[in-house]
């Protein structure tokens, strides 16, 4: 039998290899045609006498990726449209969609034959279910080698039978936290765990696999054998007693319940155990056909893999411009915190560096600061000395503007100050190569008036890198008002290279990510002077998705520079631009008390040293008159946070600040943790509706003030109930409408 995906040699021991090598892909991953043809392939090694088992490995380096998520996004798609004319046949359809692929796994653990993987590297998500119906598995000795369950963290959960098989391989314990933080295993662990059953020498994966089946493994599966005893002891047990009830108070404080996916991870592992496989898998289906309907699932899956993976690939570039080959990148202010992190990411790229500073010192500086995470690297296993040095050799430090003579790329990373950006932007051009590009990282000075300081205006872009450099994803590229599509592919090409995620938006004051951040802590600053507890503030943000309260990251970013910014644009625009509390506010903090924030100790949170934790300041809530905090509807609290934070993002589209709604997603999760379970700022108002949350900011305007009026965009859209993703659709390929 031929197949499209697979192939299947059987040897002279009645042993048949089954290759998986999806044509045109750079990766196996599980779609549709491939759950066809391993149900064949089932039917065949079952029904074949001559088979006396099944070998499964991939002809691709790593194993698999997990399931197609488009294929996912597909079946809510159809969902939604049968919901419409039969709900209840639309929720039979899902359900037989959703549970097919575990019927097949279950068909092969149960077909009398045994099945063994030669897992030769990384295995994800469903590729790892398939692995895991198999009754053995051999696994390459590869740090390459990860295996692993994460689609809880795209809002999903596995559905293929994972929820059930992982907690009877190994401790129920030590499977919650797999399942629940998506984390994979190591080679060395998935051995000591019991997820696999023996490594190997890599290459001789199914040479090994081959023997297992000859030394007479048989076709049965734990689980299914007689007296089997789960290895964390039964549900309704001491042991069992001792688990559940502390794994779901950490449950509830890791996610505050907002993510469906985790929800069902919990309640699928906790109702699966008490019951025998083929029910259990049953009752995962049904869970999953259910996260599958849920508006968190389908936004989650939509920006945080589908509208990520496409603008990891390139989605903003220009048409028509050839790609950069970028082999020397300049960095000016190489010395300081962002400018030797901007160093590190691009040499750790394999691009060489010329790390420019005032004095040697300071650029010597930066190259230490590379040298000090490889360190931290190296002691977690995650870098060798080898790779050290590899990429230090790459940093050349220096003070003599002649170093960027033969840079492709220059970066300018130095003080928030328009006179030394002007000066060094001038410097550096007398020396750059006339098709070079010069981008500024800078997050409050707008690109277009740097620009002006150049002799170059459409080679002049924007990149705003986020702190610390080499653990933020996000990167927000610029245009400025004459930036050219040669900057801007260039800007792209540089920040796929060094593994970031790039959204491209147009010139304002703050651009997009500062702007909701802005406003994040500006609802804290108002929640703060209303009286509402400290505490209070900063719980509910993390009840809201937040991964950090609006006090704590103001204390991160400076309380001090939140002074300055606030005086800086009273001298640009004037009394009447911002709020006089918040100014009362932070000359309290800052001038009163010297509160400067996490770089003084002391801000909204007192940071004594270790190994005591940070807490509020204690004298914070004298500033203002308390609140009964029982009182405050927390509800209320929550949509302030969502709307304030969604509104500013829809502001953005309107003025064409973001054109590509994913960007706005996207930028919203990865740039500062806006609530993921909502897929972003802008997914937030299509899951509500857009007539639904301009009625909820009205009520919060009339209670609390302008920063809720809805934009002039929100109001029109909200007539018909018309979504950001059905008028601004980026895939749609036609021009996309305008505000009235």
């Amino acid at each position: 039998m031929t197949y499209k995906n697979f192939t299947v040699e059987t040897d002279s021991d009645g042993i048949a290899l089954i290759t998986w090598d999806s044509p045109e892909k750079s990766m196996n991953v599980i779609d549709q045609s491939v759950i066809d043809e391993w149900e064949k392939i089932i039917d065949q090694v079952a029904g074949d006498e001559a088979i006396k088992g099944a070998v499964f490995t991939s002809g691709k380096k790593a194993f698999g990726a997990g399931a197609d998520l488009s294929m996912l996004g597909a079946m809510m798609g159809q969902y939604e449209e049968l919901k419409a004319k039969d709900p209840e046949g639309a929720a039979k359809v899902l359900f037989e969609q959703a549970s097919r692929l575990g019927l097949i796994l279950r068909r092969q653990e149960t077909c009398g034959k045994p099945f063994v993987a030669a897992i030769n590297g990384q295995a994800l998500g469903g590729v790892f279910e398939m692995l895991l119906a198999c009754h053995g598995r051999v696994l390459a000795n590869d740090p390459g080698a990860k295996l692993g369950l994460p689609e809880v963290k795209v809002g999903l959960f596995p559905g293929g039978g994972g929820t059930q098989r992982l907690p009877r391989l190994i401790h129920t314990q030590e499977a919650l936290q797999y399942l629940l933080q998506g984390k994979n295993f190591s080679p060395d662990k998935a051995k000591k765990l019991g997820v696999v059953h023996e490594l190997v020498e890599p290459g001789t994966e199914v040479a090994a696999a081959k023997q297992m089946i000859r030394d007479g493994l048989k076709g049965v599966q734990p689980w299914d054998e007689k007296g089997f005893k789960l290895p964390g002891g039964p549900v309704y047990s001491a042991a069992g007693a001792q688990l559940f009830p502390p794994a779901n108070a950490i449950y509830r404080r890791e996610t505050q319940d907002n993510y469906p996916g985790a929800r069902a991870i919990m309640k699928c592992v906790y109702e699966g155990l008490l019951l025998p496989m083929d029910t259990a898998l049953r009752v995962e289906s049904r869970y999953f056909a259910n996260v599958l309907q849920t508006t968190e699932a389908k936004h989650m899956v939509r920006s945080i893999f589908l509208s990520l993976q496409a603008l990891n690939k390139g989605a903003r570039r220009p048409e028509g411009v050839p790609k950069s080959t970028i082999k020397k990148v300049g960095i000016l202010g190489g010395g300081g915190f962002m400018g030797a992190g901007i160093g590190y990411v691009t040499a750790k790229a394999g691009i060489d560096v010329v790390l420019l500073d005032r004095d040697m010192e300071a650029a010597e500086k930066g190259k230490a600061h590379s040298a000090g995470i490889e360190d931290k690297a190296i002691g977690k296993g995650r870098s060798t000395a080898e790779d050290k040095e590899a990429l230090l050799s790459r940093i050349q430090p220096t003070t003599d503007y002649a170093a960027l003579a033969d840079c492709d790329l220059v970066i300018e990373a130095v003080f928030e100050d328009s006179e030394v950006k002007k000066a060094v932007t001038e410097q550096a051009e007398a020396h750059m190569r006339k098709d070079a590009i010069f981008a500024s990282n800078t997050s409050t000075i707008p690109i277009t008036s740097l620009a002006k300081n150049s002799r170059r205006a459409k080679q002049f872009i924007g990149i705003h890198f986020f702190s610390p450099v080499d653990r933020m994803m996000l990167t927000e590229i610029i245009m400025a008002r004459k930036t050219g599509d040669e900057a801007l592919a260039m800007a792209l090409d540089y920040v796929l290279a060094i593994k970031k995620t790039p959204i491209v938006v147009n010139d304002t004051r703050g651009f997009y990510i500062n702007r909701m951040v802005l406003r994040y802590m500006s609802e804290a600053y108002n929640m703060l002077i209303e009286g509402v507890p400290p505490a209070m503030i900063e719980n509910v943000a993390k009840q809201a998705g937040m991964p950090v309260g609006p006090l704590a990251l103001n204390d991160e970013t400076a309380i001090d520079l939140s002074h300055k910014i606030l005086h800086q644009t009273i001298r640009d625009m004037g009394d009447k631009a911002v709020d006089p509390r918040h100014v009362e506010l932070v000359n309290t903090m800052v001038e009163k008390h010297g509160r400067l924030g996490r770089k003084n100790s002391k801000g909204f949170y007192d940071y004594p040293d270790k190994p005591a934790k940070k807490h509020l300041w204690p004298d914070l809530k004298t500033l203002y008159p308390q609140q009964n905090a029982d009182a405050i509807d927390v509800q209320e609290l929550k949509n302030r946070y969502h709307a304030v934070i969604a509104l500013e993002a829809a502001r953005c589209v309107e003025e064409g600040v973001v054109t590509d709604v994913r960007e706005a997603d996207v930028g919203s999760i990865l740039g500062f943790g806006f609530a993921p379970f909502t897929g972003g700022a802008i997914s937030y108002i299509d899951g509500m509706g857009t007539a639904a949350f301009v009625d909820m900011c009205k009520k919060l305007q009339k209670k609390y003030g302008a920063q809720f009026k809805p934009n002039k965009l929100l109001l029109e859209m909200a007539k018909t109930d018309e979504k950001f993703y059905d008028r601004f659709n980026p895939e749609s390929g036609e021009p996309q409408k305008k505000a009235a």
